[in-house]
């Protein structure tokens, strides 16, 4: 069984001090165990089998007779999304860039602070999920590539929210590594990269930081679904792992209730759709289903309460403010760490306001600003700084700071004339149909002058009655060039734009899309034929269509902006409508912005470009004409204050990649084996995990040959210099010993800064093939400039070890390892030998 920390915690506020929150007792305290046995004995069969489904949506369900509340829930990776507008802070992959588990756990405890304030008792995060591919719409929930990076950092977070008195919810279990068909994908993973890279951040997650509750994935891992996965849940979290807390499913996920509840799941949310009274009642009591199985659920149930203090006290603190300066301060704090400088050329950054006059601000991103993406992981803040308002405020009136979007937004474009019908008529013909394959007469016929109905919702009510729509007609190109063809819908909508008879762009049904585009070359009065044939999920039209020349998109003012400044920046990347759970996104940035980057870097030579996003994307058209690039992920609500910060030198940029940055999709060693092959009708879609345990730099540092990333795991530059030196370990241990390794880190620049030291061990004789190196210890060190600081990390038995299928365990194989210490997965000028002789 785990052993609990104990919390004891007294908050001190601005002004006020907060009240002390009950301590939690230990897991294996026999008086919380005596407690929750008598609880259980005071229930009937059916009051246990109804503590089994959620109620209301995202509550535990209450049970009045033993006195136990409603346990309100709240989605929560980086921001509480429950109870009305709340703060933001910078999104997992941002708090990952940070390889700083201390603020992961300042971050944990504010947020548990803001759940406090809105009668939260679980935080539906951290999520942990290992960063695959770029193309993964939800990567930017998670911490990297890395699964110790992952885990530590999930680890911070889960001490801080628990020690507020709220539950941690570590998701999604497991293999959840794309979102384009999340729900009926089944990954196939062998044992290995399944327990050394995607079960290890939850692994640590129970053992170190005892989280108090895991959710389930939508996917199958290896045939079953995970709400319904004996082998992972019975088996390896509740079994070897020693899991005692509370197994949900995901919202929805549970597909079979008599499965579900024979694997080990003890909560379906958000109700009992499947793990149904109806169905279970007759199975307990004609002994087809095990009663103390069903105990064994309800006692986790009741023992998280009892060791939460949900029975003993309001979960709601009306002392902690909803809006909470000293949260907001942790938002900035976790924003300004997240920062990553990718390409400085010519120390073009920091810049001086003392010798400028004016700068340009360019780009949909710069205003407002994306605290966060979509799905539900958005969070709705009090407040969030853009980088255009970051910018201002930290300038004042000593520069001036010109702005422009720089490009239409999609509904400018949607709203553009151009189209005419067959008869000559503006706009296009509508044809509606009463039914979804557009058979017979349409029902209604009209024109419409734009098709400009677009909203990017997401998770709306399927319409009862399906129809399909129907627009056709002409574009006439005004002028010779490339026209770019921009179409939007939402949720599980689909469509398909044919022009001059051909598919130019189809979006199938997915949960969720974001806008799509197409370009073509056309000849000054060309004339196209158009159809777009739309089939809504919904009883109502949600959809975007329009055409402007690629010549036309770019602001003219932007360019002459740009010009006239000192300097531009550059803010484009995704926003919530374009990076979101429930569908996978680009990996080129969205329309138009490579071209805008590209007409302001020659309109003024000293342009930065910032992106935001939740991982990498294509830079090959336009990185060589820029001479900065910042990473901001999706920062939270203070994300623009950091980034004006370190723009002009306030603070030195201190972030490092969680990922590995490829220059092309091509070149990540997931690219071959992401999309699920063709599948026979009524089967899963399955996705054969090819790659095995090379993920990310494990792949580039073992494949020396094969082409790099353009900027590799652990990287990121500051505005001064780090040296590594004396590196110090024994030249022998015996395997399974603690190994203690040191050096030293010295600030060899003109200022403050800090460094990640990045301690990677290679097996090169093993008996099995392992990845060249991997991550195993680091330390983030903040250094005065000319300070050296000593630094020693401690290596345990699972920095040497691999997983052994044959015996379902860990194991070490004795003989040569090296250690290597570095700033980045590609840097280590540190490095020994250690002999690891057989176990005493």
């Amino acid at each position: 069984m785990i052993r609990w920390k104990t919390f004891s915690v007294a908050l001190v506020f601005t002004g006020f001090a907060l009240p002390a929150l009950a301590s939690v007792p230990s897991a294996d305290s026999p008086a919380v165990e005596h407690r929750v046995d008598n609880l259980l004995h005071k229930l009937t069969l059916e009051q246990k089998v109804a503590l089994l489904g959620g109620a209301d949506g995202f509550d535990v369900r209450a049970e009045p007779s033993i006195g136990l509340p409603a346990l309100g829930m709240s989605d929560g990776p980086y921001g509480v999304r429950m109870g009305g507008k709340s703060t933001a802070y910078a999104a997992g992959i941002a708090l990952a860039a940070s390889w700083d588990p201390a603020l992961a756990q300042r971050v944990g405890a504010a947020m548990g602070r803001d759940a406090r304030a809105r009668d939260i008792s679980f935080l539906l995060g951290p999520a942990v999920n290992i960063y695959r591919s770029p193309l993964n719409g939800r990567s930017m929930e998670y911490y990297g590539e890395d699964p110790y990076l992952a885990g530590r950092t999930a680890v911070g977070l889960i001490d801080g929210i628990q020690s507020q008195g709220v539950v941690a919810t570590i998701k999604h279990f497991a293999g959840n590594n794309s979102e384009y068909d999340r729900r009926q994908l089944n990954s196939v993973i062998a044992p290995r990269p399944l327990h050394e890279i995607y079960l290890r951040a939850f692994e640590m997650a129970v053992k170190q930081g005892h989280v108090g509750a895991v959710m389930s994935s939508y996917n199958l891992v290896n045939g079953d679904y995970m709400a319904e996965n004996k082998a992972l849940v019975d088996g390896i979290l509740k079994h070897d792992w020693g899991f005692d807390g509370i197994y949900m499913s995901d919202w929805g996920a549970v597909s079979d209730g008599l499965k579900a509840f024979k694997a080990g799941l003890d909560l379906e949310m958000p109700a009992a759709d499947k793990m149904t009274p109806a169905l279970l009642l007759p199975a307990l009591r004609d002994g087809s289903l095990s009663k103390a199985a069903l105990d064994d659920k309800v006692r986790r149930i009741l023992r998280t309460a009892v060791r939460f203090g949900f029975l003993d006290r309001p979960q709601q603190e009306l002392a902690q403010p909803l809006l909470d300066p000293h949260n907001d301060q942790v938002a900035l704090e976790s924003a300004r760490e997240s920062l990553v400088l990718l390409k400085n050329d010519h120390h073009v950054l920091p810049f001086d306001a003392n010798t400028m006059k004016t700068i340009a601000v360019i780009g949909p991103d710069a205003y407002p600003g994306n605290a966060t993406a979509g799905g539900s992981s958005h969070v709705d803040t009090f407040h969030t700084v853009s980088i255009l308002g970051g910018i201002t405020d930290y300038l004042g009136q000593r520069v001036r700071v010109l702005y422009s979007p720089g490009l239409p937004t999609p509904d400018a474009v949607f709203k553009r004339d151009g189209f005419t019908t067959a008869k000559g008529q503006p706009g296009l013909q509508r044809e509606t149909f009463d039914n979804p394959d557009f058979r017979g007469a349409p029902v209604t016929i009209g024109i419409d002058a734009h098709v400009d109905q677009w909203k990017p919702e997401l998770w709306t009510t399927p319409a009862t009655l399906r129809r399909s729509i129907r627009w056709s007609g002409r574009f006439v190109a005004p002028h010779a060039g490339r026209y770019l063809f921009l179409t939007a819908a939402a949720s599980a909508d689909t469509y398909t734009l044919y022009v001059d008879g051909k598919s130019v762009i189809a979006q199938p049904k997915r949960e969720g899309q974001a806008p799509l585009y197409a370009t073509l070359d056309l000849a000054a009065k060309q004339v196209v034929t158009i159809r777009l044939d739309y089939l809504p999920d919904v009883s109502y039209s949600r959809m975007g269509l329009g055409v402007v020349a690629v010549d036309e998109l770019i602001s003219p003012d932007a360019v002459k902006m740009a010009a006239m400044a000192d300097a531009a920046v550059v803010a484009v990347g995704f926003d919530p409508s374009s990076e979101s759970e429930a569908y996978d996104r680009t990996y080129a940035l969205p329309w138009g912005q490579e071209a805008l980057i590209e007409a302001v870097a020659k309109a003024n030579p000293k342009t930065v470009v910032t992106v935001t996003s939740g991982g990498g994307y294509t830079t090959a058209n336009w990185l060589g004409q820029v001479p900065a690039l910042l990473q901001n992920w999706y920062p939270g609500q203070e994300g623009g204050r950091a980034v004006a910060e370190v723009l002009f030198g306030a603070r030195s940029p201190e972030g490092k990649l969680p990922i590995s940055f490829e220059r092309r999709w091509e070149d990540n060693p997931t690219h071959d084996f992401y999309y699920a092959p063709p599948h026979p009708a009524g089967t899963h879609p399955s996705v054969n995990y090819g790659e095995g345990l090379f993920v990310g730099y494990r792949w580039y540092t073992s494949h020396p040959h094969k082409p790099q990333p353009l900027f590799a795991f652990g990287y990121g530059l500051s505005y001064t210099t780090f040296a590594f030196a004396h590196l110090a370990v024994a030249p022998t241990a015996h395997a399974g010993d603690t190994v203690k390794v040191s050096f030293d880190v010295r600030n060899t620049g003109a200022r403050a800064g800090a460094e990640v030291a990045q301690l990677y061990v290679s097996d090169p004789s093993a008996t099995v093939l392992r990845p060249e190196r991997e991550l195993k210890a680091f330390q983030k060190v903040r250094l005065e400039p000319g300070q050296t600081r000593h630094v020693t990390l401690t290596l345990d038995r699972h920095a040497f070890a691999y997983y052994d299928p044959k015996h379902n365990d860990w194991k070490i194989d004795p003989g040569r390892f090296v250690i290597r210490v570095g700033d980045a997965s590609n840097h280590t000028p540190l490095a020994a030998d250690l002999t690891l002789e057989n176990p005493r």
